[in-house]
């Protein structure tokens, strides 16, 4: 049964869930906070104050505005180029400055292959010597 056929349920929960605070959850955020503040200090990091860290934990985030001047940047209208007095050339691979030549392509000369074989259904196989002759022509069977 789906859920759009009960009458009465509604899945859409739209409340925030209410925060209590008891005593024992007050003690232990306490002692968390305390650790936490001493963290804070290993790392050399600025401490927070107790109900900032309960909002914190809580997951309410608040934005506080810097009061520190951000670093200012002057652009220049010419980029910097780096000034070379010497020349280096590019390095030659292969002895030689045509290295990117196109390499030819390789041409069979006629030597090792001796023929062409049909084995099954028009099948062409190249023969390279007469052990293969034979197995193709017993079909490979022995």
């Amino acid at each position: 049964m789906t859920m759009h056929l009960i009458r009465g349920v509604c899945t859409l929960n739209t409340r925030k869930p209410v925060f209590k605070m008891t005593k024992a959850k007050y003690a232990e955020l306490q002692a968390d906070w305390m650790q936490h503040n001493r963290d804070q200090k290993r790392q050399g990091l600025a401490k927070i104050d107790f109900d900032e860290y309960v909002d914190n934990r809580r997951g309410i985030v608040h934005n506080k505005k810097s009061t520190q001047v951000s670093s200012v940047k002057i652009f220049n209208d010419t980029p910097y180029r780096r000034e070379t007095t010497q020349h280096i050339p590019s390095l030659q691979t292969m002895g030689s400055p045509d290295s990117c030549a196109k390499k030819e392509p390789p041409k069979y000369t006629g030597t090792l292959i001796k023929g062409i074989a049909t084995m099954h259904k028009s099948n062409a196989v190249p023969v390279i010597n007469e052990e293969q002759m034979q197995d193709i022509s017993r079909m490979r069977r022995g």
